[in-house]
């Protein structure tokens, strides 16, 4: 079975949600989902296991 890690894990968390927001200013509801979802794939095929991304996309479903 595949280990999706949901313990905090990013080095920076605030940095890093500084940058997503700052990411997404200037752009339109459409272009901001448009990025998330370029965001999704890059980071999906950077993960590459498809077991992770099956636990992954559950456990977004649940919440």
């Amino acid at each position: 079975m595949a280990k999706l890690n949901t313990r905090p894990n990013i080095t920076a968390p605030d940095q890093f949600y500084a940058e997503l927001i700052r990411t997404h200013e200037g752009l339109t509801d459409e272009e901001s989902e448009a990025l998330n979802a370029r965001l999704i794939l890059l980071l999906a095929n950077h993960i590459g296991d498809a077991e992770v991304l099956t636990e992954a996309l559950a456990a977004a479903r649940e919440v």
